[in-house]
């Protein structure tokens, strides 16, 4: 990798100003990973107890706190960066996160996961007290009821450890500063009673124009050791981000604008009447565990979570001048609408009672796991404004009037369900193993309008299996065969057109094979994968345009297949941690025929995601460290008419660990693209628009902590 010739001279200075440092940095030095995959992660998400990613049947990534400072990910949407396999899903700054997996968006309300029970994500996730963030790629019906198929994203809570005592400083180009304190420690007999508090507090002044917001986090985790085996663990979060959000640029007529002449800076949403999204979050958990001798553990874990937003905006959308609707106008105008959705409530409980054992039974050794799942989920809204108040243009320099009348009906949303699952992992034979699991689900949901009208009302019965088989072929190498299902649900919209308004829709099952490959020894990690996923897809098939006309069916399916490869390499004073993913994806089986072959929107073709460290031998505590992104072209529109072209960002860093006055301190500089390359990101096909979001421009960020 070519790194610019100012930035290597910059580097090789600061280098050798670290160099004259005391003797106790010279004690501090340390060797710098950028693994995601360690061999002894366990991934708490998959469910088979403490079985070691390298190990399971599947594919997955932990991501932990220093790789994520490293990268200086502040945000969820950034860890698309480190994952070859994930990508942008209508990420909007300001706004919450929105992440696809193998070409298939995760759904906010089904497909995240916080300690292994669901949240909803449609708020700003706070990662000042995560530990971890593991995502399982692929169909996840063995670990949740209903979740769209790309897999799931687990935040894994810092929880109390021993005595912690650190503080963090961040700062981004041109104004964000960010502080942070994380403190911990235990009390008691032996220690008996254990504490960490995390607390952030940030003033949000990115490069986008008009973006200035204000964010802050505290968080604190408790637990109790009751007796020999038996563990009381309860924690709050309370989190709180007030920023105004970002819209997407859109086709211009029948052509793309030119992503090299749009400035990244520019804030769309920047009208004098605009206000900021505020997203506030509250979660509070409790989780008992109980060792039952020495071969089976009980717990009882349970979490709710509150969440109220104001989300507003002043959103373009469309262009009624030409009467296209899905993009702006060809002169660069579009319509402009007063969006206001204030006070919204959503909730979200759940209970989890488990059992695990492992044992000899018929002569094999069985990792068993059962237990039952208890949700609930309300989604309380007011009114709101969706008003036309005028033109916009993409040169942002239109002004239109507010007009915040709350003119359109909102829908509030009920939901319950109860899991049950069993799961289990048979050792075989010495090398080889049997995985498989089923999670049954009940599943209840009611929708009405806030005017009480378009009410509907059902209830779904289905199970979703999951089988794999996996062999050593040496202590190092492991190759496996998985097959499993994931279900999502729908009711037809509960409107005159349809001929089914109202009705439940047949549960909608995906189905992924996966073949894979392992290999993990003390100097090269390997993983390959190939996956299968048939996912089917509702349409509206008819004219829709009149009442009786339309009805809302499955209609085809949506195909995805891929390769995905991963490398983890260790050599002396390097670290290389490499992905890449081909992917596949077609549209298939379609009434219309025209649609069948093609491809998706916002799926690329092709990533490649890579991470270098290099440990300076010259400056020990002292590592490089470089950044590679490369994702492939994506369709804007249904019809593959129009697509955005494939980009590469580079990222260039350092990471420094000396000791002085007996604390523990952590530098850390970096560059995010370097070469200030301009592209458009991602095209997202959302709300029957077509969206373009350009990459970011060049920008320094700095941070240092100071454990004490």
């Amino acid at each position: 990798m070519a790194f610019r010739s100012t930035f290597s001279l910059t580097t090789l200075a600061l280098a050798a100003t670290l160099a004259s440092t005391s003797a106790a940095a010279q004690q501090a030095a340390q060797t710098v990973t950028v693994t995601g995959r360690s061999a002894g992660a366990v991934l708490g998400l998959a469910g088979f107890g403490d079985a070691p990613l390298a190990r399971l049947p599947l594919s997955a990534t932990v991501l932990g706190t220093q790789q994520l400072g490293d990268a200086g990910i502040t945000s969820l949407a950034d860890i698309s960066r480190l994952d070859a396999s994930l990508n942008d899903a209508y990420n909007a700054p300001g706004y919450w996160s929105m992440l696809s997996a193998r070409g298939y968006t995760l759904d906010n309300r089904f497909n995240y996961r916080r300690d292994g029970l669901p949240i909803n994500a449609e708020t700003a996730i706070a990662l000042g007290n995560k530990g971890s963030i593991e995502v399982l790629k692929g169909t996840s019906g063995l670990q949740a009821g209903t979740s769209a198929p790309g897999g799931l994203v687990n935040l894994v809570v810092k929880r109390p450890t021993g005595s912690v005592r650190s503080g963090s400083l961040r700062w981004a180009e041109p104004g964000t500063v960010e502080a942070a304190i994380d403190l911990g420690g235990r009390a008691g007999a032996e220690g008996a009673f254990g504490w960490r508090l995390n607390a952030t507090a940030a003033h949000l002044n990115p490069q986008i124009d008009a973006l200035k917001g204000r964010h802050h986090l505290v968080a604190l985790a408790t637990d109790w050791r009751l007796a020999p085996g038996s563990l009381l663990e309860g924690e709050i979060e309370v989190s709180r981000q007030r920023q105004p959000s970002m819209p997407g640029y859109s086709v211009l007529g029948s052509r793309l604008p030119d992503a090299r002449r749009t400035d990244p800076e520019l804030n769309l949403n920047n009208q004098p009447w605009s206000q900021p999204v505020v997203l506030d979050g509250r979660t509070t958990s409790l989780r008992y565990t109980q060792d039952l001798g020495r071969d089976a553990r009980l717990t009882v874990h349970g979490m709710t979570q509150r969440l109220r937003s104001d989300d507003r905006i002043a959103f373009p959308y469309g262009c009624s001048a030409e009467e296209a609707y899905d993009r702006y106008c060809s002169d660069g105008s579009f319509d402009l609408y007063d969006f206001r959705s204030e006070g919204e409530r959503r909730r979200s409980d759940a209970l989890d009672l488990a059992l695990a054992w492992r044992g000899q039974l018929a002569g094999m050794t069985h990792r068993l796991g059962t237990g039952v799942l208890f949700t609930r989920y309300a989604a309380r809204f007011n009114r709101q404004a969706y008003n036309w108040v005028g033109i916009g243009s993409i040169d942002g320099r239109s002004i239109t009037p507010a007009d915040p009348s709350l003119t359109d009906e909102n829908t509030q949303r009920d939901e319950r369900s109860t899991e049950w699952r069993l799961q289990d992992n048979i050792a075989l034979t010495e090398h080889t193993g049997l995985w498989a699991g089923v999670r049954v689900t009940r599943l209840h949901r009611e929708s009405v309008r806030t005017d009480g009208s378009r009410a509907t009302r059902y209830s779904q019965n289905f199970s979703t299996p999951w089988l794999a088989l996996s062999h050593q072929l040496t202590p190092r190498d492991m190759v496996y065969a998985s097959w499993g299902q994931g279900v999502e649900s729908e009711v037809a919209p509960n409107r005159a057109r349809y001929t089914n308004a109202g009705q439940a829709l047949p549960a909608m099952k995906s189905r992924q094979t996966e073949l894979g490959y392992k290999r993990r020894n003390g100097e090269l990690d390997l993983g390959l994968t190939l996956f299968d996923i048939q996912r089917p897809q509702w349409s509206d098939v008819g004219s829709c345009s009149a009442t009786g006309s339309c009805t809302r069916k499955l209609d085809g399916q949506a195909h995805h297949r891929g390769l995905e490869a991963e490398a983890d390499w260790r050599t002396g004073a390097w670290n290389l941690r490499a992905s890449a993913m081909l992917l596949q994806a077609r549209r298939e089986g379609a009434s219309d025929t025209t649609l069948n072959g093609l491809r998706p929107t916002n799926v690329p073709r092709r990533n490649v995601k890579a991470q270098v460290a290099y440990n300076l031998a010259a400056v020990p505590g002292l590592a490089l460290l470089a950044y590679l992104t490369h994702e492939g072209p994506r369709s804007v529109l249904p019809d593959n008419s129009l697509t955005i072209g494939g980009w590469t960002r580079t990222d260039l860093g350092l990471r420094y660990a000396m000791r002085a006055a007996g604390h523990n301190l952590t530098w850390r500089a970096g560059i995010d693209n370097l070469t200030d390359h301009r592209a458009w990101k991602e095209a997202p096909y959302q709300f029957g628009h077509a969206y373009l979001y350009p990459l970011a421009g060049r920008q320094l960020h700095a941070s240092l902590n100071i454990e004490y």
